[in-house]
C-alpha cells in the first residue's frame, strides 16, 4: 500500500533548531516503520521560502529573499541528514517546478469561481504570516505565539471563498472523526469551523516575493496557499519525467506543530476541495517543546542546537530522547539535565548494558553461539502481540506510545536477568538446560526489540542486530520465538558510551 508522510516546510529566516528536528524525526520514524512493513513509502520535507517572514529576515541582513533562501535551505537539508532522516525528496518553494504547479492548481480554483477581488483590512503578524481574528489576539493587540504587537494591514486582495466550504468541512469532520489527531486538536479545528468561516486573502499586493498570480501579475499568492500546495506539487516533479501524484495522493499523514493547525485543518482541505483534489487521509498535530515554559522559537531565542547534541551523543540518542521525554502530541518541557538522565539510565544502562551482558554471557558460557532451547514462557508472554501493538500505535501516529511499548520489554528483559542470575546457573552443570533457555530468551528478546527499534534508533539497532547474527530486518520477523538458536554472535562496542560531563 502507498504511504505518503510529510513534515511542514520550514521558513528559511534563521538557523534550524530542535523543534524542526522533532517534527522531521517523527515523520522519519513513521516512514522507516512503514518501509519495514513492506509499504511503498514517500517521505517529503523541505523549506518555505516566500512571504513576509523571509522578506523581513532578508532585509535585516541586507540580502535578497532568494539569497537568504539559498543560505538557509541547505542547512535544513543538512539537518535532515544529520538526524538520519530518510526523506525521499526535499522541496524548496522557490523551485521553478513548484511555482508552475501552484499557478496551475490555483488557476483551476479561480476558474471554478472560488476567487473574487476585494479589499482586506485586519490585524496581521508578519512572523506567522497570518491575519489574526479577534479571538486569536492576546494582551490587547499581540500575537499569541510570537508575543509581538500586531500591525493593521489594508490592501487589495483576491479572496478565496472559504465560507462556501462551511458545510463540506462540517461534513468532513462529522464523517471522519479521526482525521485530525489527537482528539483535542480535532475539537479545536471543528470549533473554529463552527464559529462560521470568513473568506480569506488568497493574494497580496504589498509583497513581491512570492508566486506570481497568473491572472493578475500585480499580485502574488499569499504564502500559506503557496506553502500548503507543496505537499501536492512535490509529487509532480520529485522524480524526473514521472508524476507520482496518482501513486501517492492523497497523503497518508501530514505531521505538524499546533501553531499551524488552522491552515492545515481548515484552509487546506477547503482549498483541495476547490481544486477537486482529495483531502489527506490524516493529520497529526504535535505540541511544543518548551524551555522555561515557552515554546522553542527562533524569534524568542530559546533554542537548542540539535547538531551539538548529535556531535556529543549521536543521532540515535537525540531521536530516542525526544519521544521519551515528551509525549508526541502534547506540550512538554525539555532540558539538558533531562537528556543526560535518559541517556544514562535508559540508553546506557537499561539497553546498552543489557545487550553487552547478554552477548558477553553467550560468549563466555556457550562459546559465542546462541543456544538451541525452549523460550522462557514468562518472557514469551511479555512479548506476546508486541509487533501488532507497535503497528497499531504507529498507525495512529502514537510515536511515543509505540516506543514505550518497546521499552517496557527492555525492562522486562532486565528484570529477567536479575531474577534468573545466569552467572549463578553457569556454576552448576545441572542447570545447563535452564541456562540455555535463559540465554536464548535474552538473545531472542533483544532481537525483537532491536527490530522494533530500527525506526527510532537505526544505527544502534543495526549494530545490535549484526552482533546477534540476524539476517531478516522485516517487521514480520519481530515475533518472539520465531527464530531458533544457532546464530554466532559478533563483537559489539558499547552502544551508548559514557560522555564526560565536562565535554557536554
Amino acid at each position: 500500500m502507498p504511504y505518503y508522510v510529510t513534515t511542514p516546510i520550514y521558513y528559511v529566516n534563521a538557523e534550524p533548531h530542535l523543534g524542526h528536528a522533532y517534527t522531521t524525526i517523527a515523520a522519519d520514524v513513521l516512514a522507516r516503520h512503514m518501509r519495514q512493513r513492506g509499504e511503498d513509502v514517500f517521505f517529503l520535507t523541505g523549506t518555505d521560502e516566500h512571504g513576509e517572514p523571509v522578506t523581513l529576515a532578508a532585509e535585516r541582513e541586507g540580502l535578497t529573499p532568494r539569497e537568504i533562501g539559498d543560505r538557509y535551505a541547505p542547512r535544513f537539508r543538512e539537518l535532515a541528514e544529520r538526524v538520519n532522516a530518510t526523506n525521499d525528496f526535499f522541496i524548496r518553494t522557490s523551485d521553478e517546478q513548484h511555482v508552475k504547479a501552484v499557478q496551475e492548481v490555483l488557476q483551476r480554483v479561480h476558474d471554478a469561481g472560488h476567487v473574487y477581488l476585494g479589499r482586506y483590512e485586519g490585524w496581521y503578524c508578519p512572523r506567522c504570516a497570518d491575519f489574526k481574528t479577534e479571538s486569536e489576539i492576546v494582551d490587547g493587540n499581540h500575537c499569541p505565539i510570537h508575543k509581538i504587537e500586531l500591525t493593521r494591514e489594508s490592501e487589495e486582495n483576491y479572496f478565496f471563498r472559504l465560507s462556501s466550504f462551511q458545510e463540506p468541512l462540517e461534513r468532513l469532520y462529522a464523517e471522519r472523526p479521526d482525521w485530525i489527531l489527537p482528539g483535542s486538536r480535532f475539537n479545536e479545528a471543528r470549533s473554529f469551523i463552527e464559529q462560521g468561516l470568513q473568506d480569506v486573502s488568497l493574494t497580496r499586493t504589498s509583497l513581491n516575493w512570492g508566486v506570481p498570480v497568473p491572472w493578475d501579475r500585480g499580485h502574488v499568492f499569499y504564502v500559506w496557499f503557496d506553502a500548503l500546495l507543496n505537499y501536492y506539487t512535490a509529487l509532480t516533479y520529485a522524480r524526473d519525467g514521472e508524476d507520482l501524484s496518482a501513486r501517492f495522493w492523497p497523503a497518508s499523514v501530514h505531521v505538524m506543530a499546533k501553531d499551524i493547525l488552522k491552515f492545515h485543518a481548515v484552509y487546506w482541505p477547503a482549498l483541495l476541495m476547490a481544486a477537486d483534489l482529495e483531502v489527506p487521509q490524516r493529520e497529526f498535530v504535535h505540541g511544543y517543546l518548551l524551555m522555561d515554559e515557552h515554546k522553542m522559537s527562533k524569534s524568542l531565542g530559546n533554542v537548542v542546537d540539535p547538531g551539538k547534541v548529535i556531535d556529543l551523543y549521536g543521532s540515535d540518542a537525540l531521536r530516542f530522547w525526544l519521544f521519551r521525554e515528551v509525549v508526541f502530541g502534547s506540550d512538554g518541557s525539555i532540558s539538558p539535565a533531562g537528556f543526560e538522565n535518559r541517556y544514562t539510565t535508559e540508553l546506557a544502562n537499561e539497553y546498552g548494558n543489557l545487550a553487552a551482558r547478554t552477548l558477553a554471557m553467550i560468549a563466555r558460557y556457550r562459546d559465542g553461539v546462541v543456544p538451541e532451547a525452549e523460550p522462557d514462557q514468562s518472557v514469551a508472554a511479555d512479548f506476546d502481540r508486541l509487533a501488532e501493538t507497535v503497528r497499531e500505535r504507529l498507525d495512529a501516529v502514537d510515536v511515543s506510545g509505540a516506543l514505550d511499548e518497546i521499552w517496557q520489554r527492555v525492562r522486562c528483559l532486565n528484570r529477567f536477568v536479575t531474577s534468573e542470575e545466569p552467572w549463578k546457573l553457569a556454576k552448576d552443570e545441572a542447570n545447563s538446560e535452564r541456562l540455555d533457555s535463559v540465554l536464548y530468551s535474552l538473545a531472542e528478546g533483544l532481537r525483537v526489540v532491536a527490530l522494533l527499534l530500527q525506526a527510532y534508533m537505526p544505527e544502534s539497532a543495526e549494530r545490535l542486530l549484526a552482533a546477534l547474527g540476524v539476517d531478516d530486518r522485516a517487521l514480520d520477523a519481530a515475533v518472539f520465538g520465531t527464530v531458533g538458536g544457532g546464530a554466532r554472535i559478533g563483537e559489539l562496542d558499547q552502544l551508548f558510551p559514557k560522555v564526560e560531563a565536562e565535554a557536554a
